[in-house]
């Protein structure tokens, strides 16, 4: 993830998105310049470039974030799921997204893991 602190090149970008879920009016560009395509707040997407079952923009279904993954570089990328196709895509972690809901999502596999803690007394 980008620090929101270090100083970019000013540019002007006036485009933006409400996002479908939270209704939150979304820059197309973090504070440190790098585009977006979540929300910073809810961490939801919408699915625009689907690449099943006939091509891009198709589904248009909503993209749930369901994980983290951490690159070998320690960026972090959002894990997105469609809940209309089920079609699994990746995105950057933004400097100013939600840290609470990143760090949910990267603690997720310990605070549930598919088996019973239980057996772990029997080790």
């Amino acid at each position: 993830m980008s620090d929101c602190t270090t100083e970019s090149t000013p540019t002007l970008n006036l485009g933006a998105f409400t996002c479908t879920w939270c209704r939150l009016t979304v820059p197309e560009y973090a504070p440190d310049g790098e585009p977006r395509n979540h929300c910073p707040s809810c961490l939801r997407s919408q699915h625009v470039h689907d690449h099943a079952a006939g091509g891009p923009g198709e589904c248009e279904g909503e993209m749930s974030p369901i994980a983290v993954a951490v690159l070998r570089s320690g960026d972090w990328m959002v894990i997105h799921r469609c809940v209309r196709c089920d079609e699994l895509t990746s995105s950057p972690a933004r400097c100013d997204d939600n840290q609470l809901i990143l760090m949910r999502l990267a603690v997720r596999p310990l605070a549930q893991p598919p088996f019973p803690l239980e057996a772990f007394g029997t080790m």
